[in-house]
């Protein structure tokens, strides 16, 4: 694990508000963590005793529905803090995490984080501006779900996966996702996005190699009403 206060990765999320010597501080206390693809980070329901800085890797956020089914509400990706609002609202958290691919982090304890919060209204003031963008974008994905067709959606998805996870060496997209991930992300029944991809499959735009994809053609996905 490399030093905080010399850690690019801090740039991305409110740990760039903290001063040299409260990194420092954190530096010393902080673990490396490291999940394999599939594993679970945490559960819902369960109290956080820090927060965790995402150096490398992807992982979703899922909330359990009614029905029984994991719901996904985010991808949480590289340089993002993880559980800084359960933390903020000493509650225990109501999603759970799971790594989409092998993920390295570093985990900072409860106490350290919250001294900066009560002592440094810099690195507070960035904490809340973080968790009221989530908020806005959480509104934001209300709307789209209520306005948008589910084939929109899906293509909008991809092209999310595209610009923010980027393409393998063989250019399919680097986040390989479930069929029932892509139809909870998108709000549909897994035999719907099923077959949505397979008419986007058929009209070009994107190609598939089991649960791999890769986009064809960008351009027509942005035009997909």
């Amino acid at each position: 694990m490399g030093k905080c206060e010399s850690c690019i990765i801090r740039e991305f999320n409110s740990l760039k508000s903290l001063t040299r010597e409260e990194l420092i501080r954190i530096s010393a206390c902080k673990t490396g963590k490291h999940y394999k693809k599939g594993e679970i980070i945490f559960e819902e329901g369960e109290s956080l005793n820090g927060v965790y800085c995402i150096r490398d890797g992807v992982c979703k956020l899922t909330k359990l529905s009614e029905n029984g089914k994991d719901q996904v509400v985010k991808l949480v990706v590289k340089g993002d803090l993880l559980g800084k609002r359960s933390l903020v609202a000493d509650q225990k958290t109501n999603l759970s995490a799971i790594a989409l691919n092998d993920m390295e982090m570093c985990f900072i304890p409860k106490s350290e984080i919250m001294n900066d919060l009560a002592k440094n209204p810099n690195f507070t003031m960035d904490v809340l501006k973080d968790m009221a963008n989530e908020l806005r974008t959480s509104e934001e994905s209300l709307v789209t779900m209520a306005q948008k067709s589910v084939k929109r959606r899906m293509a909008e998805i991809l092209m999310y996966s595209h610009d923010n996870f980027g393409l393998d060496e063989e250019g399919f997209l680097s986040i390989v996702l479930s069929r029932e991930d892509y139809a909870s992300i998108v709000g549909t029944a897994t035999e719907s996005a099923i077959r949505i991809l397979s008419q986007l499959k058929k009209e070009g735009l994107i190609s598939t190699h089991g649960k791999r994809i890769k986009i064809e053609d960008y351009t027509g996905l942005k035009w997909i009403e």
